[in-house]
């Protein structure tokens, strides 16, 4: 529950505790006290519901958060996985591959990825980046193609994330196919 509503309902539960208070024909110290008590323990009262609400509605949307990046991250993982395994004689060549530092580009996790081509014909390369957090849990993953680099140079690419990814990201090299 919005922190407004909480805020109305207190409100509302004191204003009505009043207005009763006002109808009584005793307004004695005592009377008047009491009415008061008894509208403060029901301002009191909603506020607790109003606290419980809010935290299962907050869990309730974690945990869906939760599941959906857990979907969203199998089904990177299988994509980038059906895409190494289309390239046909390709070899692993993940030393050849280095990442540049993580940025972010609009929310989405970004980082440079150089390849070097260490064979004796112009190549291309498919390169599974892995983007982590500070401890080394999986966020995303994703696939770049390096097309054509000629024999003995480099080429390059910017791996950027299937998401927006927030907190430190750190990206690692999963898997390098030269073919």
């Amino acid at each position: 529950m919005p922190r407004t509503k909480g805020v109305l309902l207190t409100a509302a539960a004191i204003c009505c505790a009043t207005a009763l208070t006002g109808c009584s024909d005793d307004d004695t110290p005592s009377s008047v006290s009491s009415a008061a008590s008894k509208a403060a323990s029901a301002a009191e009262s909603l506020g607790r519901e109003a606290t419980a609400a809010a935290s299962s509605l907050a869990s309730g949307l974690a945990s869906d958060l939760a599941s959906e990046a857990s979907s969203a991250l199998a089904s990177a993982t299988a994509e980038a996985n059906r895409k190494l395994d289309e390239v046909k004689g390709g070899a692993d060549v993940t030393s050849d591959v280095e990442l540049g530092t993580p940025g972010t580009d609009g929310g989405r996790a970004t980082v440079g990825v150089t390849v070097t081509n260490t064979a004796d014909g112009t190549k291309s390369f498919v390169v599974q980046v892995d983007f982590t957090d500070s401890a080394g849990n999986r966020l995303d993953t994703v696939v770049v193609t390096v097309r054509d680099v000629a024999a003995g140079k480099t080429g390059k690419e910017t791996a950027r994330s299937n998401r927006d990814l927030s907190g430190e990201v750190k990206a690692k090299v999963a898997r390098a196919v030269r073919y």
